[in-house]
């Protein structure tokens, strides 16, 4: 049996992580420069409001919808071949992006496994712990700096080229994999389930749709209650198929572990909670301020800065002691940037504005690492890529639904501005104290000593299976539940 990943020195270890980095960077960047733009988009497509959600939501529910697909392929048929292959795809949906005449066309072409490869990459859980760290750094810089760039680019070229400049990143980072990231594969291929990425598919699509389309259908309408009743039958359809399948492509035992549900849902909260905070911040500066979009995303440096400062620290914090302080400490910071944003109003200081905007720098800095350490921590490394996966399509289901509630909740006076947005923004803004809560909550759950049991016993059971199938006991990847 050989090694998922060939013993690597320390410098070449180093370099697979930089590319995995930047090329996360523009990919994720990608979720958040769009929003400072949106205003542009609006004014030039004459996009509606259910428009502007599905321009940011069409590439995060497609990320959402396959990246455990994109997971099991990289386990299965090589983590480098399916990095290099989603950056191509990446690449080519970004220039048709630029080139798109109508908000349709926009939308279609806003239609990515970089974590498994650090994961497999870095196999000592103080180590592995570091290395998710700047991951997770980079990947919250995304988020944050995206709006910065995209308030340049916007300013300067025009909203279409927010989507050129992806082009020849995605270009470069292609090069560097060939030449630096080495190939892995999981000890164990897993073979494909097209029933299950059709019910995975049906459940996401079916909620997002339902969510953005309420406002204008109703929620007693025929097609929103289709839409609720297709999603409810494709959770069902989960929950009795996969466990039926030998290599299912989600593989639902993992959800034994309480660190692991855990993580997925704090995942699921955390980038809800950040993704209304950007798309309904970004408007708010433009259209209710009336600031330019440069100005409007350099508002949101404050973020970016305190990513870089803190997610480095959260994750060597996560490694030796586990990640309940940095958890509990994203959340509390959420709760409370939710509940100061509900007093921002058309005429408050800026001052006090970006003093909000710290309290998310503080969240976003804090809550990946642990959340991501957490997901990956005590699993087989056979099964790093569904596990990895998993976590990431967490956060763009997260950020995917943020966008489709706030935008449902703000409705028409988004285009308004003044007085009618900041009054219909509060419940968006309570709601982002209720995913902070909620956070809290769940990190004090899963850091306890029975919540570390449920994780052994999981990664137990994959051991039996696998070894009960003839497979070569895989080693588990132990580290903080």
């Amino acid at each position: 049996m050989t090694s998922p990943v060939p013993d690597l020195s320390p410098r070449r270890r180093r370099l697979v992580l930089a590319i995995c980095c930047a090329s996360m960077l523009v990919v994720v960047m990608d979720i958040s420069i769009v929003n400072v733009a949106l205003p542009a988009i609006r004014r030039d497509l004459h996009a509606s409001v259910s428009g502007l959600q599905w321009t940011v939501d069409a590439y995060t529910l497609v990320l959402a919808s396959f990246l455990v697909l994109a997971g099991s392929t990289a386990d299965r048929v090589g983590r480098r071949r399916t990095f290099q292959a989603g950056l191509a795809v990446f690449g080519l949906g970004s220039l048709l992006c630029g080139l798109a005449p109508s908000i349709d066309a926009l939308i279609a072409a806003r239609n990515p496994v970089a974590l498994a490869i650090v994961v497999t990459t870095f196999p000592g859980p103080a180590e592995r712990a570091r290395a998710i760290g700047v991951f997770g750094s980079v990947t919250g810089l995304a988020l944050a700096l995206g709006p910065i760039l995209g308030g340049a680019l916007v300013e300067s070229l025009g909203w279409h080229s927010i989507f050129w400049v992806n082009v020849p990143i995605a270009v470069a980072a292609i090069a560097g994999t060939a030449l630096f990231v080495p190939e892995s594969r999981a000890a164990r291929p897993r073979r494909p389930d097209p029933v299950g990425q059709i019910l995975v598919i049906l459940v996401l699509g079916s909620i997002v749709f339902a969510i953005i389309e309420s406002r204008s259908l109703g929620w007693t309408s025929p097609v929103i209650l289709g839409l609720l009743a297709a999603a409810a039958l494709g959770a069902a359809g989960i929950a009795r198929y996969e466990p039926r399948r030998a290599d299912p492509l989600l593989e639902l035992r993992l959800f034994r572990s309480v660190p692991f549900s855990a993580a997925i849902a704090m995942a699921l909260l955390a980038l809800c909670g950040f993704g209304a905070f950007l798309f309904v911040t970004t408007q708010y500066l433009q259209a209710v301020r009336g600031l330019p979009a440069l100005a409007a995303g350099l508002c949101l440096l404050p973020v970016g800065a305190l990513v870089v400062v803190l997610s480095p620290l959260a994750g060597r914090l996560a490694g030796p002691r586990g990640p309940r302080r940095p958890l509990v400490l994203a959340g509390a910071a959420l709760a409370l940037g939710g509940v100061a944003s509900a007093g921002l109003g058309p005429a408050t200081p800026l001052p006090a504005v970006l003093a909000v905007y710290l309290l998310f720098g503080i969240f976003l800095g804090t809550v990946n690492p642990p959340v991501t350490n957490t997901a990956v921590s005590g699993m087989p490394r056979s099964m790093a890529g569904v596990a990895a996966s998993l976590a990431s399509t967490g956060r763009q289901a997260g950020t995917t639904l943020g966008v489709a509630i706030s935008g449902t909740i703000m409705g028409p006076a988004l285009s308004r501005g003044g007085t009618a947005f900041t009054s219909a923004e509060h419940g968006v803004w309570w709601m982002v104290a209720g995913l902070g809560a909620g956070l809290v909550a769940l990190g004090l759950l899963s850091t306890g000593r029975w919540a570390r049991g449920t994780a052994a016993r999981a990664a137990a059971s994959f051991e039996l299976v696998e070894a009960g199938a003839g497979a070569e006991p895989t080693k588990v990847a132990s580290g903080p539940a």
